[in-house]
């Protein structure tokens, strides 16, 4: 049966990020314990004053071939391997001069970290740790004998434990730290294999893993009775993972996952273009506008769908003014994001305690690749972001009618707006602003009618007697199976049409869109997303 308190005596500290460092061994030295130390590690605990002894003394080995050969050694990984109190292991330790370790410290080579800074390859490669790992894992997998620390938030709860039962650590607290220590070294081997095989253009290899760092745990997830929490991957992708909440109460899994779908959409256009907001309610956008400013964007999307925008999250693509959160803060909403904010921005929203305003500290770039992935049952679908932009497309006239110049821009504008609407999706637009989104209908002819339903609402709403949608343009995220989807939206008012092409029943559609006297491109690509 393992031991409940295992005494430290004897600890190994080998760490890349030395926070919190001396604080830790000079705790550990106070209470007798033999410090064993590599490299860097040594060099501060020596130069705080503190005995340390060298690996390269315990192993009779010079660290060698520039700090990849220091740790891999029998006296090293017999000390911690070893089971206690076993007479076999016992005896080959005596034997061979190996001394039990008690405790390992150890965090490794930064290698996300330098991915994220756009390292090369080979300076990727050589922060890619080998000993760290393997003896985190000779520890955690003896953890009924050896407590093993890999991140620095652990030191004050060991050193209050060690305090608390006389120099000595629980088998639940080992336990816990080795479950933490496999987790680690999982997520770095993740990375590492999923770096590979981007550089090697593998889109599918034949085994994937991803990792992440709790971030936060969640009261709960979409629902009460579900549990959750919020992990960080490590990319270097701004948004809700990257962002400072400047104020309000904690962020739900609903609110998290929302918050990314509104920062995304909005990331689609360029800050230094235009000033753009989104404003998103279950993943789907139900306004959003470009404009001279922040205010009057926001007031145009909000125009689009005002019921919906209440209890909704509004994202900015550029730094929050005082102007722009007066308007938010009128009525209520669960979460802003943006770049950055003005003070009096900040202290506008404070007056709303429970709104939350994240400040992310950049846009993520709508064109950057990456991984996306969804679990199934008995697996998990990955699949490369969809990064494509409307900008990029070479778009084909269809129709016997071109669109005008501002039916075109009204166009690009509804087409980046469809790509984060949930299939089947419609989205009406005119000047610039959103009038009708039609989101997750089983019938593209559903999608087109329920917008249309938006865009008359919305008119009314504003005291308008003519719909929102009379005059509009209309994107479409797939292309229409049959002219039936398309004529609903001519219907409602339309005058032009942005969707993919590819039907079989291609030529009905545009022979109904030539009838009906609208504009139709066609940009040979598709965004659905489920």
């Amino acid at each position: 049966m393992p031991v409940d308190l295992r005494p430290i005596a004897r600890a190994l500290v080998s760490v890349s990020d030395k926070t919190g460092l001396v604080d830790l061994a000079s705790a550990l030295a106070a209470r007798g314990v033999a410090l064993v130390s590599t490299g860097g590690t040594r060099k501060a605990l020596a130069e705080a004053g503190l005995p340390v002894n060298d690996v390269a003394d315990v192993t009779g080995f010079p660290e060698m071939m520039d700090g990849r050969l220091k740790t891999l050694h029998p006296k090293v990984h017999g000390g911690l391997l070893a089971i206690r109190e076993n007479p076999e292991h016992e005896a080959a330790m005596l034997a061979h001069d190996i001394r039990p370790i008690d405790l390992l410290v150890v965090n490794l080579y930064p290698f996300e970290e330098t991915l994220r800074a756009g390292g090369s390859f080979e300076h990727c490669v050589e922060n890619i740790d080998i000993g760290g790992p393997a003896m985190i894992r000779a520890a955690a997998k003896n953890h009924d004998d050896v407590a093993v620390i890999v991140d620095p938030e652990d030191y004050a709860p060991f050193l209050a434990e060690l305090e608390a039962n006389n120099g000595a650590a629980t088998l639940a607290t080992r336990r816990r730290l080795a479950q933490k220590a496999f987790a680690r070294t999982a997520a770095y081997d993740a990375a590492i294999s999923n770096w590979l095989a981007a550089s090697l253009g593998e889109a599918t290899p034949p085994w994937r893993a991803f990792g992440g760092k709790l971030a936060e745990p969640m009261r709960y997830g979409e629902n009460p009775h579900q549990s959750a929490g919020f992990y960080l991957s490590g990319d270097a992708r701004f948004g809700v993972a990257t962002a400072r909440q400047a104020q309000g109460k904690q962020l739900s899994y609903n609110n998290v996952n929302d918050t990314d779908a509104a920062y995304e959409l909005v990331a689609e256009f360029d800050p230094a273009r235009t000033a753009a907001v989104a404003i998103i309610k279950h993943s789907n956008p139900c306004g959003v506008a470009e404009g001279p400013s922040l205010a009057e964007a926001y007031a145009r999307a909000l125009r689009c769908d005002p019921v919906s925008a209440f209890g909704g999250i509004v994202a900015f693509n550029r730094r929050l003014d005082a102007a722009a959160a007066r308007e938010v803060v009128k009525i209520f909403t669960e979460v802003i994001i943006a770049p950055d904010a003005d003070e009096e921005a900040i202290a506008l929203v404070a007056a709303k305690k429970n709104l939350r305003l994240l400040l992310a500290g950049g846009l993520p770039d709508p064109r950057a690749r990456g991984l996306t992935f969804r679990s199934v049952a008995g697996g998990f679908l990955a699949q490369s972001r969809d990064n494509a932009v409307v900008d990029d497309m070479t778009l084909t006239v269809a129709t016997k009618r071109a669109p005008s110049e501002r039916e075109l821009a009204d166009l690009k504008f509804a087409f980046r707006v469809a790509k984060h609407v949930k299939s089947n999706a419609i989205v009406y637009a005119r000047d610039l602003a959103t009038v009708g989104v039609g989101a997750g209908q089983m019938s593209r002819v559903d999608s087109s009618r329920v917008a249309a339903v938006k865009a008359e609402e919305a008119a009314r709403e504003a005291g308008v007697t003519e719909s929102f949608a009379i005059g509009s343009v209309v994107a479409s995220d797939a292309f229409f199976p049959f002219p039936d989807g398309l004529l609903a939206a001519a219907s409602a008012g339309a005058t032009a049409v942005i969707q993919p092409g590819g039907s079989v029943n291609d030529k009905d559609v545009i022979a109904a869109a030539d009838e009906a006297g609208l504009a139709m491109v066609l940009t040979g690509m598709r965004h659905f997303r489920h």
